[in-house]
């Protein structure tokens, strides 16, 4: 048996060849989106298209690839045509920027690039990040020429379950970029406990507003509808196009960030617009309010919102309802308890384990925490990828190798409850060390989210850790911004004093306010704290 991820795509296409595989967005006309659509046996025969002309450019089994393309049609396609090849695409966020992406490309070492006009012309200008290229494609009218001229010869390598299918690279919200091995035996754990997680059903129609998650949808037999958005610049997306495809489509399913759905979620209700055709809304990549959740339930009337835990080096570890938030855990998380991430998947172990700095060499070594104590939290599971590419050091600082067996570190500490559900609490490296104790970002920010005209907080600590001084910045709502010092100090007094005094955030004694958070590029939802302290301690 083959596990080429790749094998899904012929299979939907034979199942239900004229079913609508991808619609891709051509621009607006009058108060339509007009789009481009092909079927599974359409899609299907483009890739074995696309896989035979790759081969006869050089490509082959094992070859590591660059790809630089828009995602949408040349993503997925080019994508699904190296995987048949058992070639090994290199996906890099496209907005960490220049001097990161050049980084990674020269650690990563790719035989060969695939890309778009302004990749071609980085590749020339940085020469020697790319000195490792030996074949350039650009994407375009020549190589879509080239396309149907192509062989429509099936292509299907077959590959085992622990031979490498991608390296997708981390956001870097906390740190450099990093090169993540997967495996089709990964990939294929990921589709099986998705699919099982959510119940997806053959024929339903799929936004995706990360493009990554578009791959998955060809095994499920999902019609994909790409979104018109920036996949740089995310937050920048106008909510109107995504309504307007939610609603145009009869989309069924859609996945997007927090700070995407808040958007998405209040074009709604300013323009009294409910979207009745979605059954699941997933959000991720940050922590998600409580309030976001009960606001967007009134909007997808007939739908539930999910909201799945997991990171690129293991995806999915656990998952909860928005109906388990608002009925189960809302209260707690209000109160300072962290935020409930659900119950684990199937398949999917974690523990809570004592803060530990420095490599773990041996699950013997580790303090395993009682229930409701928090530490750090470690999984393991078939969906847990195994090293980080050209990266010895950070490997071993991340997982934990039990015999035949890979535990991660997330890097996030949270607890787990006598029900078995797990409890974020923050990334470990951005808890606050005071002389008081420690603090978590999630329990603390918590009760300042909760407050009038705040968008979000962040708990950043000052000084050396071990004396830092605990401080909460805070983002206001559009229109609510503090004017004057005065206007600052009088909203500074009114939240400190509005602490109650048995929360984590009692131990705030200084607010400051920003209007606009420095955050990841991927979900625009992951605050960059370590920034905002850099900003704060100048004025100490």
């Amino acid at each position: 048996m083959s596990f080429n991820v790749a094998r899904f795509l012929p299979q939907s296409a034979s199942a239900k060849p004229d079913d609508c595989a991808l619609k891709i967005p051509l621009g607006w006309e009058g108060e339509q989106i007009q789009y481009r659509s092909l079927s599974f046996s359409e899609l299907e025969t483009l890739s074995n298209r696309c896989a035979n002309l790759l081969r006869a450019k050089g490509i082959e089994e094992g070859m590591r690839v660059q790809l630089a393309v828009r995602p949408g049609l040349e993503l997925i396609l080019i994508t699904f045509a190296l995987f048949k090849l058992g070639a090994v695409p290199v996906v890099i966020d496209p907005g960490m920027g220049v001097k990161s992406f050049l980084a990674c490309v020269k650690r990563t070492q790719p035989t060969a690039l695939i890309g778009i006009p302004l990749a071609m012309g980085l590749c020339r200008i940085f020469w020697n990040s790319f000195r490792s290229v030996k074949i350039r494609l650009k994407v375009g009218s020549r190589f879509e020429k080239s396309l149907m001229r192509a062989s429509e010869d099936a292509v299907l390598v077959a590959t085992q379950p622990d031979d490498l299918a991608a390296i997708l690279f981390t956001s870097g919200s906390t740190g450099a970029p990093k090169g993540v091995l997967y495996e089709h035996g990964m990939f294929d754990a990921q589709i099986r406990l998705i699919g099982k997680t959510y119940g997806i059903e053959r024929g339903e129609i799929d936004l995706p507003m990360l493009p990554v998650f578009a791959l998955f949808n060809p095994a499920f037999g999902m019609t994909t509808v790409v979104p018109e958005m920036d996949p740089s610049r995310p937050a920048s997306v106008d909510p109107k196009n995504i309504v307007q495809a939610i609603l145009q489509n009869k989309v069924t399913s859609s996945f997007g960030s927090p700070v995407l759905w808040t958007k998405i979620c209040r074009y709604c209700e300013e323009h009294s617009i409910t979207l009745p055709t979605i059954k699941r809304v997933l959000m991720a990549g940050a922590p998600v309010s409580p309030s976001l959740i009960d606001a967007f339930k009134k909007v997808i009337v007939n739908g539930e919102i999910h909201t799945p835990y997991g990171a690129t080096e293991s995806l999915p570890v656990s998952s909860i309802s928005g109906k388990r938030i608002l009925e189960e855990t809302m209260q707690k998380t209000n109160h300072g308890a962290g935020t409930c991430v659900g119950k684990l998947v199937d398949e999917v172990e974690a523990k809570v384990i004592a803060i530990h700095e420095g490599p773990i060499i041996s699950l013997a070594s580790v303090d395993e925490l009682p229930i409701g104590e928090v530490g750090e939290i470690l999984v393991k599971g078939p969906v847990v990828t195994k090293a980080y590419d050209q990266l010895k050091e950070a490997t071993l600082a991340a997982k934990i190798f039990d015999r035949d067996q890979v535990w991660h570190r997330m890097g996030d500490t949270g607890h787990l409850d006598a029900d078995g559900n797990l409890w974020f609490c923050g990334r470990v490296v951005e808890r606050v060390r005071s002389a008081e104790g420690v603090l978590f970002t999630d329990p603390v920010e918590a009760f300042f989210n909760q407050q009038d005209g705040v968008f979000r907080s962040a708990l950043i600590g000052l000084g050396d850790s071990g004396k830092q001084i605990p401080a909460i910045v805070i983002e206001p709502e559009v229109g609510q911004w503090p004017e004057s010092r005065a206007a600052q100090s009088a909203w500074s007094r009114q939240l400190i004093e509005a602490v109650p005094k048995d929360s984590p955030a009692s131990k705030i004694k200084q607010v400051f306010f920003k209007k606009a958070f420095p955050v990841d590029v991927r979900h625009n939802a992951k605050i960059h704290r370590f920034v905002l302290k850099k900003e704060f301690e100048k004025g100490m």
